[in-house]
């Protein structure tokens, strides 16, 4: 496959650039950015030295890129509201697009416009669109043209609880979900509140009470159980690069821990990325971060009926960029660790 990245010079797009240009079946065609466009790939992601010397970033114009005749999948690493205008001009030119935005992650235009403050930029294009969580999609996504990656916060809560509310071991209601995130899920910001010395030795809570990846997971969570299902995120900062660390507090619903862990691994026993920990152990970022892996186990309290389950990932890999890449494997029918392992 030939490959183009548009808005690679944020964090979600320097991992695709250094992901993809390892993937042994995909040849990177473009990457653009129009902040850097001109500059060496080499010289803005270093890490790429001796690897992508001759390539250029270029000005990102989504006319142009559609054009273009050798490239066959484009991977939007945008911010909301700006990756449907390259969507629309790409699928119209026949390219297969995998949207690492919030663009094309809910169904419903009316929740998007609630949680994003506009209304959707291309509605009909939202209805082509499918959202695929790898472990958890039906095969049917892979016909579609317009792929929608989840969000990090959503993945590391929806691989442990979807198939859980889906099966009827726990409840729907009285969810709380508290997830601590390293800051480059902020992004490339110059803000102060993400300068060294604010983030530095402290921790804190935001996005309170309704952050926007809310409605992706409560979306989600309500077509697995058929009915709506609200919770209670509480997504905090936490001091350090790249990880996500995600405690959730679920009732059961008459469930016992070993029902839990079965219907676990009735659902991912031949998941290559989800890694099921024994009840004693908890997941810890620093064994995640550089891997499209998650990491969960479970716990039941007795004393309050509650399973409390945590989990952790990368954000920037199988929370955005390593993600993405598994979509592509699996739609290409290659094995989906090709270029993650």
């Amino acid at each position: 496959m030939n490959a183009a990245i548009v808005g690679a010079s944020g964090y979600g797009g320097e991992t695709l650039v250094k992901l993809l240009s390892a993937h042994p079946k995909v040849t990177l065609k473009a990457v653009t950015s129009r902040s850097k466009a001109g500059e060496p790939v080499s010289s803005v992601i270093p890490a790429m030295r001796g690897v992508l010397d001759d390539m250029l970033f270029e000005n990102s114009d989504p006319a142009e890129l559609a054009a273009r005749e050798d490239i066959d999948v484009a991977f939007l690493a945008l911010p909301h509201g700006a990756a449907a205008e390259y969507a629309r001009h790409l699928v119209d030119a026949g390219k297969k697009v995998i949207d690492l935005s919030a663009d094309f992650r809910i169904s419903d235009p009316a929740i998007y416009e609630e949680f994003y403050g506009a209304s959707h930029p291309d509605v009909d294009l939202l209805a082509k669109a499918e959202y695929v969580m790898p472990e958890l999609s039906d095969d049917a996504w892979e016909q579609k043209e317009l792929f929608a990656c989840p969000g990090c916060y959503p993945t590391s809560i929806l691989v442990p609880l979807l198939p859980l509310v889906k099966a009827g071991l726990v409840s729907k209601e009285h969810i709380v979900v508290n997830s601590y995130s390293g800051t480059s899920g902020a992004g490339k910001q110059s803000k102060e509140a993400f300068s060294y010395c604010e983030v530095n030795e402290s921790s804190k809570a935001y996005g309170l009470p309704k952050h926007r990846h809310l409605s992706e997971i409560e979306e989600q969570l309500s077509k697995a159980a058929e009915d709506k299902v609200i919770i209670q995120f509480n997504p905090h900062l936490a001091p350090m690069n790249r990880g996500i660390a995600t405690t959730i507090t679920v009732p059961s619903a008459g469930a016992t821990l070993e029902e839990l862990y079965a219907e676990w691994e009735k659902c991912y026993s031949d998941k290559p990325f989800v890694c099921i920990l024994p009840s004693s152990t908890r997941p810890d970022t620093k064994y995640v971060v550089g891997t499209n892996r998650v990491d969960m186990s479970a716990v039941k309290d007795d004393r309050t009926g509650n399973f409390v389950i945590t989990s952790a990932e990368d954000n920037l890999v199988k929370g955005a960029s390593g993600q993405a890449i598994q979509i592509l494997n699996l739609w290409q029918g290659w094995d989906e660790t090709t270029g993650l392992i």
